[in-house]
């Protein structure tokens, strides 16, 4: 079973009439959030969701933005933190700690559709300096959670899945602008900070999945999905 209708939601679709998982797919999907109310929504329907199906494995997506220090005061990642908590009283779960995520959605909220949308529309925006952000494409995500999953590794844990690699946000930012042959509007900001992300759990699965997070990994993934 699957809860939720988004990015990771569809990306675990294939779950959807599986009845001895329940994929919990649904809850805030704006890290700038900061209305109480959409956290509260959540956290119901995770406590309603643990108890009402504890029979079947339980998989929630965290974030690695946990790792970050200029956001772990955030409400967000407090938010996070809580909600694994949740999780952790079932007694057969996933946690998964997500980086930031590429694939086909219309949240305006995720970091390379910010950029984007501003790219496109000429929007000024700001660039922190001494940022890096872990981009990884949804099908890898995907891929490397349904190892674990099928395979039953890592049962009551929470496993980081993301990228072997940060990208400087001027990287990023410049790379979207190769793609689109756009240049962007914006302006340097001395911000930011560089999380760090440990990734040596999966990294057996990775090779085993054949995913190469290697130089050419973020404009492959920038252009699948738009261009």
């Amino acid at each position: 079973m699957v809860l939720g209708s988004g990015l990771v939601a569809n990306g675990f679709k294939k779950y959807a009439k599986d009845e001895n998982y329940l994929v919990f797919a649904s809850g805030v999907s704006n890290s700038a959030n900061t209305d109480n109310a959409a956290f509260t929504r959540e956290r119901h329907l995770l406590e309603d969701a643990v108890r009402m199906y504890a029979d079947k494995t339980f998989v929630y997506f965290s974030t690695c933005s946990i790792y970050d220090v200029s956001l772990q005061d955030s409400p967000y990642v407090k938010h996070k933190l809580a909600m694994e908590a949740i999780v952790r009283q079932h007694h057969n779960y996933h946690i998964f700690r997500i980086s930031n995520l590429v694939g086909r959605t219309n949240n305006p909220h995720t970091l390379l559709n910010f950029f984007i949308d501003h790219i496109q529309s000429n929007l000024p925006f700001p660039v922190w300096k001494n940022a890096t952000r872990n981009i990884i494409d949804l099908d890898d995500a995907v891929s490397i959670c349904d190892y674990i999953i099928r395979h039953k590794l890592f049962v009551n844990k929470c496993v980081n899945v993301a990228n072997t690699q940060n990208y400087p946000i001027m990287q990023i930012v410049s790379t979207i602008e190769d793609v689109l042959e756009i240049k962007g509007n914006y302006r340097f900001v001395d911000a930011g900070s560089n999380p760090v992300i440990d990734t040596s759990v999966i990294q057996k699965i990775i090779t085993t999945l054949h995913i190469s997070f290697d130089s050419g990994y973020l404009i492959r993934t920038l252009r699948k999905y738009y261009c």
